[in-house]
C-alpha cells in the first residue's frame, strides 16, 4: 500500500465537498503538473491511502482521509473545451493528463496546520515540509503517515 499527500484549494475542492458526493468518491482531476502526473498515472494504487491537504486558504493543513478507489484513467476534464482544465494538445487517443477517484474516509477533527506539521521532529523528509515545494501530489512514507494520521486525529 501507498501513502498520498494530495493538495487541493477547499474553495474549489475540499474535504466536505468529498464527503457530501454520492457514494463519497470523486474523481482527482485537474491536475495539470508533469511531475505530480507521473506519480497519479504510474505510482497511485487503488487502495492507496490519501491525506486531503487544504492549500492556499486561511487555514492550511491536512483536514482528512481519502482512499484511492480507481487508478490513473485518462483526465476527462483534458478534451472538454468548456472546462478550465480543457487542454487542446491532449486527444483521446494521446492523453497528456491522468486523475485517479479518491473515496472519503473520514475527516479531521480540526485541521493539522503545516507550522505543526513542521515542527514534529521525525517529519524531515516530506517533501511538503521542504522549501519551495510547490507539487499538489506527493508521496508520504509509511513512518511518516503514522506520525500525521496520529497527530492530525488528535487535533482538538
Amino acid at each position: 500500500m501507498g501513502y498520498w499527500l494530495f493538495k487541493s484549494e477547499p474553495d474549489t475542492f475540499g474535504i466536505d465537498d468529498l464527503a457530501g458526493r454520492p457514494n463519497k468518491t470523486e474523481p482527482w482531476d485537474g491536475v495539470r503538473n508533469y511531475q505530480a502526473r507521473n506519480f497519479l498515472r504510474d505510482k497511485v494504487k487503488q487502495g492507496d491511502k490519501v491525506f486531503i491537504y487544504h492549500s492556499s486558504c486561511k487555514h492550511v493543513g491536512i483536514a482528512g482521509v481519502a482512499r484511492v478507489s480507481r487508478e490513473a484513467y485518462a483526465d476527462p476534464t483534458q478534451f472538454n473545451p468548456e472546462s478550465h482544465y480543457y487542454d487542446p494538445k491532449s486527444t483521446e487517443d494521446n492523453p497528456r493528463w491522468y486523475c485517479v477517484d479518491v473515496t472519503f474516509v473520514e475527516k479531521c477533527p480540526d485541521i493539522l496546520p503545516l507550522s505543526v506539521i513542521k515542527a514534529l521532529p521525525s517529519i524531515t523528509d516530506l517533501p511538503l515540509v521542504k522549501k519551495g515545494n510547490r507539487l499538489s501530489i506527493m508521496p508520504v512514507e509509511k513512518q511518516e503517515w503514522d506520525l500525521l494520521y496520529q497527530a492530525a486525529m488528535a487535533a482538538d
